[in-house]
């Protein structure tokens, strides 16, 4: 218990006195994460509206089937990018295995299943007057995905927080792809396996410390955007 203690201590001084690895990984942590999330959501936004709005066969199945990706284990995320990009896969010509662009690529295609169900259970949760009116208003279809788009705009935000969540904490892609190189592609979920089976349990406390209250500001946020989507509801034009 004592070691522990005087690990929790140590770590907290690291984080503290501005650890130069501390905050290299921290930064590029959040640097990969949140250009996944973004490349993500762009994919999402308009996609989600497209299923939405359209009416075509097996509509429902294709829905079922996003939010089955859900849960997809980040293993067989890295596993599908590795083949994908290995020196032997058809995309090996670009050499992007082992960096932190092949991790972006990772960390996109992870998420974008879950921005893209929630973008769509967003949207479906609009009330029907919303689209009524904009339709008697002869809005044209861009105009009417942008409306739809505005007023489930907290729970578009709020998926957009989950893929970032999700991203930064996943480990497994991380490892198969990036490789956990220091310095370049070594992330904080990787940092702390690492330093932990090394032996070094300061550091490994203080990277999880920082996963930790990342993790607390996005639960806090989402909290946050939960209390402005109760009071603005959906479907109440503004």
């Amino acid at each position: 218990m004592e070691e522990i203690w005087l690990g929790l201590q140590r770590a907290v001084h690291l984080i503290f006195t501005l650890d130069p690895d501390v905050l290299e990984i921290t930064r590029r942590s959040l640097s990969i994460s949140a250009t996944a999330s973004v490349i993500a959501a762009v994919i999402s936004l308009p996609l989600g509206s497209l299923i939405f709005h359209s009416v075509f066969p097996g509509k429902r199945l294709l829905i079922s089937l996003i939010n089955t990706l859900f849960s997809l284990p980040t293993v067989l995320v890295g596993l599908f990018v590795f083949l994908l990009f290995s020196r032997a896969g058809p995309l090996g010509q670009f050499g992007l295995m082992f960096t932190p662009t092949i991790m972006i690529i990772g960390q996109a295609l992870l998420v974008t299943p879950l921005m893209l169900g929630l973008v769509i259970s967003a949207l479906s949760g609009i009330d029907r007057q919303a689209k009524e009116t904009a339709v008697a208003l002869g809005a044209s279809r861009w105009q009417m995905g942008v409306l739809m788009v505005k007023e489930a705009r907290y729970a578009v935000f709020t998926a957009f927080i989950l893929g970032f969540g999700r991203a930064i904490s996943e480990v497994g892609l991380a490892l198969m792809v990036g490789g956990n190189i220091r310095g370049f592609t070594r992330v904080l979920t990787t940092a702390i396996s690492l330093e932990t089976s090394k032996g070094d349990i300061e550091l490994s406390m203080a990277l999880g410390i920082i996963l930790l209250a990342i993790a607390l500001v996005i639960n806090l946020i989402l909290s946050w955007l939960q209390q402005r989507n109760a009071v603005v509801r959906p479907g109440a034009v503004e």
